[in-house]
């Protein structure tokens, strides 16, 4: 068989152009196997990454140090910070103290994967004198950020980033995302303060645990704090609309009637609107025009605060 150069009629240039192309024709498959495995090795990576478990993340940290158990288990002191399966865990902290004995502290926590619970205690004598933080995460969804703060003792007065938002338990389903300087105060006890941060498509939610101060370490019971309330006026309709936000355009989620009350949880800064707890465990806002703001005396006895009415079309 006769080469590339020895064929008749094509110059040099023609049989070396000839012969790159059978290199190509050779190197074709190769190429294709190579394409192949690279795209196999990286769907394996893919299936592997996916389907392998997220982690939850844990951070303990406590005033004195102690001991860290977790189911039982001696994982480890304060400041204690870990990954761990998702899942309810049992936390039991045991502090290590010199001086007087001061009492444990134990709670149950879910950890939610690739979010970061976090747990802050200051130890007193007893449970009374005993105060913390239980900061925790759950996924919601939507484009919002939300939070849920609850205290010990209940009704305790809530302040974020320097305003007076309301009284605990305190909701907010449109919270500004990102960091904010929250403060947990009630007569007779020490305040907490502390920093968190919203995200969205979370539920931030707060567990705050006050320490009694020594003015109020007595049998008798703290006296029930005054509470804001708010009071739902006559409306064109017979009833006023319950909104997912504060904004005339949002969802509507229930009804309020004219005459009842709620508990106020809090005030949106732009249009005035109110939040209440419409049912029990469900959170809503509603217009301003239709209500007006009041406070319970230590009597029980309603202290009005006039709020200015419209007769606009209920919201």
């Amino acid at each position: 068989m006769r080469g590339f150069d020895s064929l008749p009629g094509l110059s040099c240039q023609a049989q070396t152009s000839l012969l790159h192309l059978g290199l190509v024709r050779k190197l074709l498959p190769i190429l294709g196997i190579i394409v192949l495995v690279l795209a196999i090795i990286g769907l394996v990576y893919f299936v592997i990454a996916y389907t392998k478990p997220k982690a939850a993340g844990i951070y303990i940290t406590s005033n004195p140090p102690a001991t860290v158990y977790i189911n039982g288990q001696q994982v480890g002191k304060t400041p204690y910070d870990a990954t761990r399966k998702p899942g309810e865990i049992v936390i039991k902290l045991i502090p290590i103290s010199t001086g007087k004995p001061l009492a444990s502290f134990e709670t149950k926590v879910i950890l939610n994967p690739d979010i970061q619970t976090v747990i802050r205690r200051d130890f007193g004598d007893s449970d009374d004198t005993s105060g913390g933080e239980v900061t925790s995460f759950v996924r919601v969804g939507g484009k919002d950020a939300q939070i849920a703060i609850i205290s010990v003792p209940d009704a305790a007065a809530v302040t974020i980033d320097g305003q007076k938002v309301g009284y605990a338990p305190y909701k907010d389903s449109a919270v500004f995302p990102g960091d904010h300087q929250m403060i947990v105060s009630a007569s007779g006890f020490f305040e907490r303060t502390f920093s968190a941060k919203a995200i969205v498509g979370y539920k931030l939610t707060v567990v705050v645990k006050l320490a009694q101060s020594s003015a109020n370490q007595v049998s008798e019971k703290p006296k029930e704090l005054p509470k804001p309330m708010v009071q739902i006026l006559d409306t064109p309709t017979g009833f006023l609309r319950v909104r997912i936000a504060p904004k005339i355009d949002s969802d509507e989620v229930g009804q309020v009637k004219p005459g009842d009350t709620f508990v106020l949880l809090g005030e949106d800064k732009e249009s005035g609107w109110f939040q209440i707890e419409y049912q029990k465990g469900k959170s809503g806002w509603i217009s301003n025009q239709f209500a007006k703001k009041f406070e319970t005396g230590s009597s029980g006895s309603p202290m009005p605060t006039p709020t200015s009415t419209s007769s606009a079309t209920p919201a």
